[in-house]
């Protein structure tokens, strides 16, 4: 299960914990708290790996999006870690001189998730529900255990994924990224 730091016996405020220094492996800020992530096993490891740099290579050369992995963003008064985390072109943050920010102040467009093991299902999928409810177009949820991928819309019932051939479905703006179940958790192999 998640690890929740006791640095603190009383909680304490986003500002307070954006002064703290990073952690490894991450820690996030939820209602209050600092709760550390797990440590990334083989398996979450080998599909973020891949997963990242393949949505980059359909949506960054024609700067739709962006895909970026364990990037802090912090709104609505938390400050979360997806494992990969997709901006539209347009809503990176960036410096004066054209490059890409440190800090981003707004939730995804598209975040990603991969379950790990003994990490709390109900903490990761809160923070899709976070990120949905402060303008996140779409959120999965990937299992590798059950080789599973549970997609969340705002106002959509939540769907579930395992049969090997079906397509994923994607954000409107990732139309043209194209991944089967299949094609997911062979880059498990």
């Amino acid at each position: 299960m998640f690890e929740m730091l006791h640095t603190f016996s009383k909680p304490i405020t986003l500002d307070e914990f954006l002064k703290l220094p990073e952690t490894e492996p991450p820690s996030e800020y939820i209602n209050g708290y600092i709760i550390q992530k797990p440590m990334p096993q083989g398996e979450h490891s080998a599909l973020q790996t891949e997963l990242a740099p393949a949505i980059n290579l359909i949506v960054k050369p024609k700067q739709i999006a962006r895909a970026f992995s364990e990037l802090r963003c912090t709104f609505g008064g938390r400050s979360i870690i997806p494992d990969i985390s997709v901006f539209l072109w347009d809503r990176i943050p960036r410096k004066e001189n054209g490059g890409i920010a440190n800090v981003f102040s707004l939730a995804p467009d598209w975040t990603i998730e991969i379950l790990s093991p003994d990490q709390s299902q109900t903490k990761v999928i809160k923070n899709i529900v976070h990120c949905l409810n402060h303008g996140t177009e779409m959120g999965w949820l990937i299992d590798p255990e059950e080789q599973s991928v549970f997609v969340y819309q705002p106002d959509r019932a939540t769907t579930f994924y395992d049969q090997p051939g079906i397509s994923l479905p994607t954000p409107e703006f990732a139309q043209d990224f194209s991944l089967t179940v299949e094609g997911l958790f062979s880059w498990l192999l």
